[in-house]
């Protein structure tokens, strides 16, 4: 007897999807390999790769997401950040959408989000296209084959490409549309092929149900000792702060590049594989992460190559800046089979500041920890979002605002208690720009960064002397081994130290401006770390 491929009760006919000309169930990677070229999705590159373009979406489209205002959620929701679709607007979107798709071959993956069982969250993706089927197969959790015969979802997405929404008709805002329904627990995307939408629509959802539960889920990537998992690192950071990059630290096990819970287990990581950025990737600096785009079945997503040997072009920004690779977790030597590891001992948030303002590296008081992750200031880099073709300033709250469907107090309180209960040292570690802001100065070395959280990691850094920064409040450590003494100090890094100060006192206005919308829900702790304008 064969090995069932799908829940016979859950195939497509009987969960309201008919007239399909084919099914294709649970497709293992060479198949979808197979089907994506012969359908021209994409090409065969060296190595086995897949290599795609996505057309004209080439980043996540956030202003198109829409939360279904229904009764049970409408007061969960953050409304300031996420659109609104009415009932009746998803209902007429998801049987346009159905009728699209009769007469069409569909892909379908039966996956899970989630490393740690007690919070796993079952979810079956629909896709018009092969190669989406292979991202999401490598980006989600894959149950076992015997698994499948009894798998039922708990929430599906159906992600149509070629579907395109009308505005008048279905309430959105263009041709490109992500509806989520939680009552109907459906969600629904059309007229996009960038395929990290599939995987940060089960990131919205693990944000919405976790802190029911009393986990919290992060946008951060996450490491931890070699032979002991309870020596664990969090790396929050939006896309462009270097959270896949700094977590593939050989030294260490690798537990996953972006999404986590924090349990009463410890951390785990959501996904099975890493969805990793490849503009400028050298083989030198980022050995393991290189080999991938030579993988067999690694997805490679928008990079120009040539046409003859298949030769990627990583410098080549032509198509998009926000060029990558999708592979599953164990094409990484030191991944963690598990996927899990023990309570934090270091949070690091990771910012990429593109005026040049802040140090290399700050340690945190709680409330300082708070604070920052409140504020989640970062920069917007090139690619990550249609339109941003270079860095823009921003403030997106917990590391993730268009991830999160409740306000940022929910995950700020769950963050604020796991500290309090299990005690974690906090930093802030600067990526972005040093001798100047972007344009004048330079970004900061990465072997300079990697440098700073080995020190913070093994615990050394906490020996360290340090000085109080007088715009922030932080401390910064004035010396630390093997690292360029100079860059500790951002002020001495400027040509013009006025200029500095006058950009410094800019930076410090915009904290304190976007922190106001929360200083009526947080403790008075953290009111007290916060920055003051002079």
């Amino acid at each position: 007897m064969t090995t069932p491929t799908v829940n016979p009760d859950l195939t497509l006919e009987a969960t309201g999807l008919d007239g399909v000309a084919h099914a294709y169930y649970n497709l293992l990677e060479p198949a979808l390999m197979q089907e994506a070229i012969r359908r021209g999705e994409g090409e065969m590159g060296q190595g086995g790769a897949l290599l795609v373009t996505t057309g004209k979406h080439t980043g996540r489209s956030p202003k198109d997401k829409f939360f279904v205002r229904d009764s049970g959620s409408a007061d969960q929701i953050w409304w300031d950040t996420n659109g609104s679709m009415a009932s009746e607007d998803f209902d007429r979107l998801r049987d346009d959408m159905r009728a699209h798709v009769r007469g069409r071959d569909l892909f379908v993956q039966d996956l899970y989000a989630g490393a740690d069982p007690e919070h796993r969250l079952n979810v079956r993706v629909i896709t018009e296209l092969a190669w989406h089927g292979l991202f999401i197969r490598h980006l989600l959790r894959r149950p076992e084959l015997p698994e499948l015969a009894g798998f039922v979802p708990e929430f599906t997405i159906l992600n149509c490409p070629e579907f395109k929404a009308d505005p008048d008709r279905h309430g959105c805002r263009s041709e490109t549309v992500i509806a989520i329904s939680l009552e109907q627990r459906l969600i629904l995307i059309g007229g996009t092929a960038y395929a990290g939408e599939n995987k940060k629509a089960v990131f919205t959802l693990m944000n919405y149900l976790l802190p029911e539960k009393g986990a919290m889920p992060m946008h951060c990537s996450a490491n931890h000792a070699r032979g002991n998992p309870r020596d664990v690192a969090v790396f929050f950071g939006l896309s462009g702060t270097g959270k896949t990059t700094l977590s593939a630290d050989p030294n260490r096990v690798l537990i996953g590049d972006d999404e986590h819970g924090w349990s009463e287990n410890g951390i785990f990581n959501f996904e099975g594989g890493c969805y990793a950025k490849t503009i400028n990737l050298s083989a030198e600096a980022e050995p393991e992460i290189h080999a991938t785009t030579t993988r067999f079945a690694t997805v490679v997503e928008n990079m120009v190559y040539d046409p003859v040997t298949r030769k990627l072009d990583f410098a080549d920004d032509s198509l998009t800046a926000n060029t990558r690779c999708a592979y599953p977790l164990d094409a990484i030597s030191n991944a963690s089979a598990a996927a899990r590891g023990g309570m934090p001992r270091n949070i690091i948030m990771l910012t990429c500041d593109a005026f040049g303002i802040l140090p290399p590296i700050a340690r945190l008081t709680p409330a300082q920890a708070m604070y920052h992750f409140l504020s989640g200031f970062t920069s917007k880099v090139a690619g990550t979002e249609q339109g941003v073709t270079e860095p823009q300033p921003t403030f997106s709250t917990c590391f993730g605002a268009p991830f999160m469907p409740r306000r940022p107090e929910v995950y700020g309180a769950l963050l604020r208690d796991k500290i309090a209960e299990h005690g974690a040292t906090c930093w802030l570690v600067n990526t972005g720009w040093t001798g100047g802001a972007y344009g004048t100065g330079r970004r900061m070395p990465i072997a300079a960064t990697r440098g700073l959280l080995t020190a913070a990691l093994d615990g050394s850094l906490n020996e360290a002397q340090f000085r109080r920064d007088p715009n922030f409040g932080f401390e910064v450590p004035l010396v630390v081994h093997a690292v360029d003494t100079a860059l500790l100090d951002p002020r001495g890094t400027w040509a013009d130290p006025a200029a500095y100060d006058i950009q410094a006192a800019k930076l410090v206005r915009m904290f304190c401006e976007n922190f106001a919308q929360y200083e009526a829900h947080v403790s008075d702790d953290v009111i007290a770390a916060a920055v003051r304008a002079a």
